[in-house]
């Protein structure tokens, strides 16, 4: 777990309800904590699953976070199939990069990659390749070269890397997640309606079981 917790009921209203921390098994009250699933859709990537899913799954994550590509390599999979595409829940993804520039460079090469409608192969194809913590395997050839293998422009990836068109964004996602008291990758808000749960790390799939099945 790489580390820095909110409510939400509508896009429009912001409305204060409790939210419960999920870590190891163990569900907690906590504060409330004032913003919209507008905020987060903003800044997030396009949805898995379709958007009007009773359910929104909101992962915080780092390219070289080592537990989050443990969540992608051992659990997205299976709760992809038991609940996005059954239709309980949807799901997005929010940039938390904690490690440093090169988890920065990779945010906005996912981003560029979705001015070209390939967001998720962008993604995908980072984490298939993790080679670690800021050991380097993270650079502008290694990104071109996912981009490739992903179907991308690469000429268009380079162009939007070169011009830093979302490094802005990127940052910005960094610092919100921050003032929301987001301390760890991955960290998810689980949300149905006025309630949210936040799950801290890289937990066993049951404890994502318990509380979507809730």
């Amino acid at each position: 777990m790489s580390k820095l917790a909110f409510v939400i009921p509508s896009a429009i209203a912001v409305i204060a309800v409790v939210f419960v921390i999920a870590v190891f098994g163990n569900l907690l009250p906590q504060k409330n904590t004032d913003f919209t699933l507008g905020d987060l859709i903003e800044r997030g990537s396009p949805h898995i699953g379709t958007s009007s899913a009773p359910i929104t799954i909101v992962e915080f994550g780092d390219y070289q976070c080592t537990f989050c590509y443990k969540f992608h390599k051992n659990s997205l999979d299976v709760i992809k199939k038991e609940y996005i595409d059954s239709g309980k829940a949807s799901l997005i993804f929010l940039d938390f990069p904690l490690n440093g520039p090169d988890s920065v460079l990779a945010a906005e090469a996912s981003h560029c990659a979705n001015d070209q409608g390939k967001f998720w192969a962008m993604h995908d194809e980072i984490y298939k390749n993790w080679n670690g913590e800021r050991t380097g395997w993270i650079n502008r050839a290694s990104l071109s070269n996912f981009g490739q293998t992903a179907g991308l422009d690469v000429d268009a990836l380079e162009r939007c890397l070169d011009s830093k068109k979302y490094e802005k964004k990127v940052l910005n996602t960094y610092e919100f997640g921050q003032g929301i008291k987001i301390d760890a990758t991955p960290s998810f808000l689980i949300i149905s309606g006025d309630k949210i749960t936040k799950i801290t790390g890289n937990q066993p799939l049951d404890v994502f079981r318990k509380v979507l099945d809730e």
